[in-house]
């Protein structure tokens, strides 16, 4: 019997830190490049990532569903969300969100440090009428608002993107560009 109790709490000390939810602070404190501050709320439990960038009008909430493969990024100077699917290639997993923001921290990384890896999308005009097939968490940020999904776009075809660009760099890891003409208002 106590082995068993042993045993059980043996294993609940390793296994709840990667069942935990977390979050990570990022603050830029003399706000170059105007990136504001950032948070990024994890929850294992869903496989979801949700990231805040505090700036003012210039603020955006970005979710990284990693169940539906999707992200959405809710951006609240063009009171739009634009969806798109995550590139497992560059958007790093889950349980490493954490790892890479302390060693982005520690080798100094954040604004003015060596550039995040990017990810160009040239959004797509016609808006969304059905959010359920991108996961409950996007549902859920983006339901009453104009949303938008978005095309990755590679090499040359970088060249054909028309209308406005906007970037979004998530933790000075991944810096995604949204392009488009429904981003111009």
């Amino acid at each position: 019997m106590q082995l068993t109790i042993f045993f059980a709490g043996f294993c609940g000390l390793f296994l709840a830190p990667a069942l935990a939810d977390y979050n990570i602070n990022i603050s830029n404190d003399n706000n170059r490049a105007g990136s504001g501050q950032q948070s990024v709320s994890v929850n294992n439990e869903h496989n979801v990532a949700n990231v805040d960038n505090n700036n003012g009008w210039d603020s955006w909430n970005s979710v990284w569903d990693y169940n539906s493969g999707f992200a959405a990024t809710r951006l609240f100077a063009k009171k739009v969300c634009i969806v798109h699917r995550m590139n497992k290639d560059v958007v790093p997993p889950i349980h490493a969100l954490d790892a890479l923001v302390k060693e982005s921290k520690l080798q100094g990384k954040g604004p003015g440090g060596p550039p995040p890896r990017s990810l160009t999308y040239s959004v797509n005009p016609n808006q969304v009428t059905d959010l359920s097939k991108y996961g409950k968490a996007i549902t859920t940020m983006c339901k009453n608002v104009p949303t938008y999904t978005a095309q990755e776009t590679q090499g040359a075809s970088l060249f054909f993107s028309s209308g406005t660009c906007l970037n979004i760099n998530a933790l000075w890891i991944v810096n995604i560009s949204l392009c488009g003409s429904t981003l111009e208002n």
